[in-house]
């Protein structure tokens, strides 16, 4: 059973395009995160990170999780518990 979907990326037909309105930055984020983590991108990018850039990226996004995020929902939507 699959447990992580990119499904707006490949439904999605609209502009990926910052700065028009809050809706079209949201949907463009989606898009823009659901392309950065392609498993095929991801394997060319984190061989070139260093330490302290593979660092400053998982300290940011966890950053923003414990921000936004209740620890029920990070276990449940992004661990999968």
């Amino acid at each position: 059973m699959r447990r992580h979907r990119h499904e707006f990326v490949e439904k999605y037909d609209g502009m990926m395009a910052f700065g028009y309105s809050r809706e079209e930055d949201e949907r463009s984020l989606i898009v823009f995160m659901q392309k950065f983590s392609d498993d095929e991108h991801l394997k060319l990018l984190t061989n070139r990170l260093s330490d302290s850039e593979i660092e400053e990226l998982v300290d940011r996004l966890t950053g923003l999780m414990k921000k936004h995020m209740s620890e029920e929902e990070y276990h449940r939507h992004f661990l999968k518990d």
